[in-house]
């Protein structure tokens, strides 16, 4: 019989929530003798009231703005990641990690679906409250549509 919980999904923000979640399903990876991957995935939507400073003067966002966002993105994505993968090996744990663009809920979802991940293993609340309140927070949004199990840690 294989293991109940053999591939875990991580999501990180950098949140306290989501190292507490880190930790949770490393021990859990230790008792099924499961793998880790860890995902973070960030979305390059501006919010409606960009500063006027970063705008052209049609109120156009510059595409070296945008490249500047990416560019910032992607560094603090990995940075989030390393830091999880540099844990998870030192618990002795086989740990993957993929960091994706796109709006988060759907990343998340999409990557446990094709992964066929048994668990997903998430921090109840992530870095951002304002936006939480308007877009829904990410834990709800995967533990509404996903497919397999999600442990929520507070």
């Amino acid at each position: 019989m294989m293991p109940l919980f053999q591939k875990i999904l991580v999501p990180l923000d950098g949140s306290e929530h989501s190292v507490h979640a880190l930790k949770k399903a490393v021990q859990i990876a230790k008792k099924f003798e499961g793998q880790i991957t860890l995902i973070h995935a960030y979305s390059l939507t501006l919010p409606v009231s960009v500063s006027p400073i970063s705008m052209t003067e049609t109120g156009a966002v510059t595409p070296e703005l945008m490249s500047t966002l990416a560019d910032a993105a992607h560094a603090h994505g990995t940075r989030i990641l390393r830091n999880g993968e540099k844990n998870v090996r030192a618990e002795g744990v086989q740990v993957e990690t993929l960091l994706k663009e796109g709006h988060t809920v759907e990343e998340i979802l999409k990557t446990a679906e094709e992964g066929k991940f048994d668990l997903i293993v998430m921090g109840a609340r992530g870095l951002s409250r304002i936006k939480e309140i308007f877009l829904g927070s990410v834990s709800h949004g995967v533990t509404t549509h996903a497919r397999c199990p999600v442990l929520v840690v507070k």
